[in-house]
């Protein structure tokens, strides 16, 4: 169940037009199938994104999808540098309810 981590450096003052635009598309990609989470997460010149995919395949659909087309879409003029990507597997430890992402 792939993870993936999104951070976007924003341009000074377009922080809250990123996050104006995944607030718009959020919907869209949370009735994906297969998307398990995908929440965005805010510092002063950045807006991360994190995701949890039941499977390769949804996060593939995803990528490749209309609601991501559309956020790129809407976003690449506030980008300060490219979108840095991380797909990532989880590594259980420790609480097994606190140690991965579930399903919630």
């Amino acid at each position: 169940m792939p993870v993936v981590v999104a951070t976007m450096r924003t341009k000074p003052g377009r922080r809250e037009d990123v996050l104006a635009a995944f607030r718009r598309h959020a919907p869209a990609v949370h009735a994906e199938p297969g998307c398990l989470l995908y929440a965005a997460h805010s510092g002063d010149d950045r807006v991360t994104i994190v995701e949890h995919w039941a499977d390769q395949a949804a996060l593939d659909a995803h990528s490749a999808g209309p609601a991501m087309a559309a956020l790129i879409g809407d976003i690449t003029d506030a980008m300060a540098a490219p979108v840095d990507v991380a797909v990532l597997e989880p590594v259980p430890a420790g609480d097994p309810a606190k140690g991965v992402l579930t399903k919630g």
